[in-house]
């Protein structure tokens, strides 16, 4: 298949983009390098099953030739960078999602869009599932990036009731592994960079509050079964096992060996307390979970940093 990701110099696009050449898909990748990082997909430049298209999304995109499916990635993704970009957040949302979208009907191809577990925001339920509608503050400072995504999904579930298209949605829990930035801001990379360096690892609140933690291979993989499904609706990816904030500080001193100190700082406003998705649906009918444990994922992490 021929198909488009948009965000593929982010984590996860570049991820996904090496996954698809090597089933041996053709990829055409989109990005402006707004959070992206050009070192994450400079391999890529070397396969002739690679395309890559310099550009802002939220711009008309026009693509020559068939396309069998386009993957909207496109999207800062951690605190730091739509707290410091609110605006290009909320653009590549919806004006990106409206373009990307646009581009699926007039190619006739499949639309997904990376969707996030934030549009349960700070959750009254746990574990999280898909016919929860979330507890989101929509005038926060994390609403920028919270609201973006749930107009998303309404935008893509509207094409796909008004135009009949084929749309998958991924809501995606916490994610980590190679090629995340040093400089993200996402609890994981925070720690390993501190913990390495032996400064002081910095807790928000008394660290109480839980993520689920997928390691990245875990999750394209998830993406790919949902991709090749024909389920609609939003779709739970990933890792069921939740750890609250501070044992995962401590795990990472303990496998880096630091001599860091853990310190506490305020806890920022709406952080979720709670986050643990259910993947009865992705289990059911993507015959999908998460095999790396965690140890083994930070692991691999820490080596990459």
């Amino acid at each position: 298949m021929r198909i488009l990701i948009t965000g593929v110099a982010g984590f996860i696009g570049s991820h996904l983009a090496r996954y698809l050449i090597n089933k041996g898909h053709h990829a055409i990748g989109i990005d402006n390098f707004i959070t992206g990082n050009i070192e994450n997909i400079n391999d890529l430049f070397k396969t002739s099953e690679f395309e890559f298209i310099k550009l802002d999304v939220t711009n008309y995109i026009h693509v020559p030739g068939k396309i069998d499916a386009v993957l909207h990635f496109a999207s800062p993704a951690s605190p730091i960078d739509y707290l410091k970009y609110p605006i290009p957040t909320l653009k590549v949302g919806a004006l990106g999602t409206h373009k990307a979208l646009g581009l699926a009907k007039e190619k006739k191809s499949v639309f997904m869009l990376a969707s996030t577990s934030e549009v349960y925001g700070d959750p009254l339920i746990n574990p999280q599932h898909e016919k929860y509608w979330g507890n989101v503050n929509p005038v926060g400072p994390r609403g920028v990036y919270d609201e973006a995504k749930r107009f998303a999904e309404a935008m893509t579930m509207a094409y796909h009731r008004y135009h009949k298209m084929p749309v998958r949605i991924a809501r995606i829990f916490n994610t980590y592994g190679p090629n995340m930035r040093l400089e993200d801001g996402r609890a994981v990379p925070n720690f390993m960079v501190q913990a390495l360096k032996n400064k002081p690892i910095t807790v928000y609140g008394k660290g109480k509050q839980t993520r689920s933690l997928c390691y990245v291979s875990d999750l394209i993989e998830g993406i790919y079964k949902l991709l090749m499904s024909d389920i609609n609706e939003p779709v739970n990816l990933g890792n069921p096992h939740e750890i609250a904030i501070l044992e995962l500080a401590e795990i990472i001193k303990k496998i880096t060996k630091s001599k860091s100190k853990i310190i506490f700082r305020p806890l920022p406003q709406d952080d979720p307390q709670v986050r643990r998705p259910d993947i009865t649906l992705a289990k059911t009918k993507l015959k999908w979970q998460p095999e790396v444990s965690l140890e083994q994922g930070l692991k691999k992490t820490i080596d990459y940093f």
